[in-house]
């Protein structure tokens, strides 16, 4: 038997167990007591535990820029804009082929006189879905986007508008884009089905920047709409915010709630707020904000912490949306309000 002294103590690395929480480390600590002393660079809400040190939207990827700007009273004609990167080798792709899309996007019934759709591309010329799926067929992934202009049916030429939009997303990306688009009329807000290749003029994979995605290629279309109709007049913008107020889905008054929410996703709506997230912006801003605040509260997905603030739930932009879509499949019978198919993610959400 061994005697007491013979026992030696090797200390060795400490192994998880995979049940304790992973520590935070010294940098994130400091960022954490920062942004709860109203110092710092804000993030998005919900970023608190577990967040990384970076603030911030991503940088990573083509048509990084400028598309950050609060928009809420701006007087352009409002889009809709929906996109999904759609990966077909590798990791995360799903089954299906885009050929298969293709067809199911050129269905019967879904041009304005009831007929079956075309693809068209940038000479304006009919494109051919096979070959386009074969051009595809071997391309990491492809985006799908989803354009839908609030005022659609008072435009002359949705397919020159589409041309028009890849020109200027041509221009903002730096390179040539082989795409194709179907128009489709068969609901009352008629909208753009853009598919584009997920490869630049080079052959190497086209990545695009996250908010030129979810802001930039939104506000390009805005800025053609407008261009083509004139501006909207003020008691046109002012009613369509209080329509917000109380919707059952992600609205332009959220995105703004975001803007304004600081790195643990609080957002102070009081006139004589202080600290880097102070809000200073006229009466009727504040009050659609804050009557927006309250609906969420209702909705729970908004906690008060005190006179005119809020803390917004993590990631309730997405319990927003999927809010938004059961109410129109229970009102609609539909999985989407276009009438797509059951998860097949082409159902453009009423605003963005």
């Amino acid at each position: 038997m061994a005697r007491e002294e013979d026992f030696r103590v090797r200390p060795g690395r400490i192994r998880s167990t995979g049940h304790a929480a992973r520590p935070r480390s010294f940098l994130v600590q400091v960022l954490h007591a920062s942004r709860r002393a109203g110092g710092g660079t804000g993030g998005g809400p919900g970023k608190g535990k577990g967040s990384s040190p970076r603030s911030g939207p991503s940088t990573f990827g083509r048509g990084h820029s400028r598309f950050g700007k609060s928009r809420l009273f701006d007087a352009h004609r409002r889009v809709t804009v929906k996109a999904r990167v759609a990966r077909q080798t590798g990791r995360g792709s799903r089954s299906g082929s885009l050929a298969d899309h293709l067809a199911y996007l050129r269905r019967d019934g879904v041009t304005r006189d009831g007929e079956k759709a075309h693809l068209f591309g940038p000479d304006g010329q009919d494109v051919d879905a096979q070959d386009f799926a074969a051009r595809c067929q071997d391309d990491r992934h492809h985006f799908r986007f989803i354009i839908s202009p609030e005022d659609a049916p008072e435009m002359a030429d949705l397919d020159g508008f589409t041309r028009d939009l890849v020109r200027q997303m041509e221009a903002d990306l730096g390179t040539r884009l082989d795409w194709a688009a179907v128009l489709h009329w068969n609901t009352n807000n008629p909208h753009v089905h853009l598919i584009v290749r997920g490869v630049d003029q080079a052959g190497a994979d086209l990545v695009i920047a996250r908010d030129y995605i979810s802001h930039g290629l939104r506000s390009r279309a805005e800025d053609l709409v407008s261009l083509e109709l004139g501006p909207r007049a003020e008691h046109e913008i002012e009613a369509a915010l209080r329509q917000d107020v109380t919707a059952e889905r992600w609205t332009r008054l959220d995105t703004e709630l975001q803007r304004h929410a600081d790195g643990l996703g609080v957002v102070d709506l009081r006139p004589d707020a202080g600290g880097a997230h102070a809000f200073s912006q006229a009466a009727t801003h504040r009050a659609l904000l804050t009557g927006r605040a309250q609906t969420l509260e209702r909705m729970g997905l908004a906690t008060p912490e005190g006179p005119g603030r809020w803390s917004l739930a993590p990631r309730h932009a997405g319990h927003a949306a999927r809010d938004g879509r059961a109410r129109r499949h229970h009102q609609n019978h539909a999985p989407c309000h276009d009438g797509t198919k059951p998860g097949s993610g082409d159902c453009p959400p009423a605003i963005t």
